[in-house]
């Protein structure tokens, strides 16, 4: 999202792990959200748990 608003291409990596089995997993995500799984096989859920988020934040980012 950052990189549209600043119309620039930007790339990360983000190192997380399997909630089930703990195996360690990287996953690369660019500014037009295409993403890769360096591991072979891993196929990742993104998720944010809306149940958290304040209603009355001026917006999503200020509701976490």
């Amino acid at each position: 999202m950052q990189g549209g608003l600043r119309e620039q291409y930007i790339a990360a990596t983000v190192t997380s792990e399997c909630a089930y089995c703990h195996k360690p997993m990287q996953i690369e995500i660019d500014s037009e959200l295409k993403f890769t799984v360096k591991e072979k096989g891993a196929r990742p859920v993104v998720f944010a748990p809306l149940k958290m988020i304040d209603p009355k934040s001026p917006s999503i980012i200020d509701g976490f």
